[in-house]
């Protein structure tokens, strides 16, 4: 029986967890609850910068809380939590740490729900250390190192350069690590397939400004089914684009994997 009923009705209490990773890095976290006890939950994983404090984020929890109670976090490096954004590689271990609390809390249906670089983090988080019930991936990159967008060359000005990190922890309250990645992590596109059985649907803009199309085509053709790939027309990039039509489409797949098990079948919408 889904645990649905009339849980989006009532204002969501907020409980508020500091954990700690495997690597010993401290992890601010909130959990939305439902008025009564569920065993679903669903975890979203903000992009580069993001933060549970965005009104987007809080946004899209409220517009999922019908599925199930939903975790939102800070990424290392990003304002509560402690340590340094290593921009998508160490980035799994925080995750880990927020399944691995819902867990423990007593939640057995878990659905990942990764922006951008929290996409990149929920694949292969997904891929490495398995367990997700589902896994959404929304404006996610394909590959690493991509600079084909004005929007990413930018971005990788930021992180690279001594004053950009400076600008980034000053503005933006996001400590980036000066350090390269060594070794190089496994590219969403090369890890995807290691995602199933848990179904993986794939989310992306038409008018991202970071990423191409093409980046959420790779991933989905390396996929395994169960999987689906939705190209929304107009949609621009991560949770900053996400409208409510969106946040009901997703919380209607959520809904029908976290809460009706059945064999996937793969499918390319618009």
């Amino acid at each position: 029986m889904s645990d649905t009923t009339d849980h989006h009705t009532a204002r969501p209490r907020e409980h508020r967890y500091r954990l700690t990773t495997s690597d010993g890095v401290g992890i601010d976290a909130v959990l939305l609850r439902g008025s009564e006890p569920r065993t679903t939950a669903v975890v979203l994983a903000n992009g580069f910068t993001g933060s549970h404090q965005s009104p987007h984020t809080r946004g899209i929890a409220e517009g999922l809380m019908s599925v199930g109670d939903v975790m939102t976090f800070d990424f290392r490096g990003h304002h509560g939590s402690g340590g340094h954004s290593t921009v998508g590689n160490a980035e799994i271990h925080d995750l880990e740490a927020v399944v691995g609390r819902l867990r423990e809390l007593g939640y057995h249906r878990i659905a990942t729900v990764g922006f951008s670089m929290g996409a990149a983090v929920a694949i292969r988080h997904a891929a490495i250390y398995g367990g997700s019930t589902a896994v959404v991936s929304v404006s996610g990159p394909g590959r690493w190192y991509y600079r084909g967008t004005r929007a990413m060359r930018l971005l990788h000005l930021s992180i690279e350069k001594t004053l950009g990190r400076a600008v980034l922890r000053r503005f933006r309250k996001v400590r980036v690590t000066d350090r390269h990645w060594n070794p190089v992590p496994a590219e969403p596109r090369e890890i995807a397939g290691q995602v199933a059985p848990a179904p993986l649907l794939v989310v992306h803009g038409d008018s991202d400004a970071y990423f191409p199309v093409t980046h959420a085509t790779a991933i989905y053709d390396a996929a395994r089914h169960p999987k689906d790939l939705w190209i929304i027309p107009g949609m621009g990039h991560a949770e900053r684009a996400v409208d409510s039509e969106l946040v009901a489409r997703l919380r209607v797949w959520l809904d029908e994997r976290l809460h009706e098990p059945r064999e996937g079948t793969a499918g390319r919408d618009g």
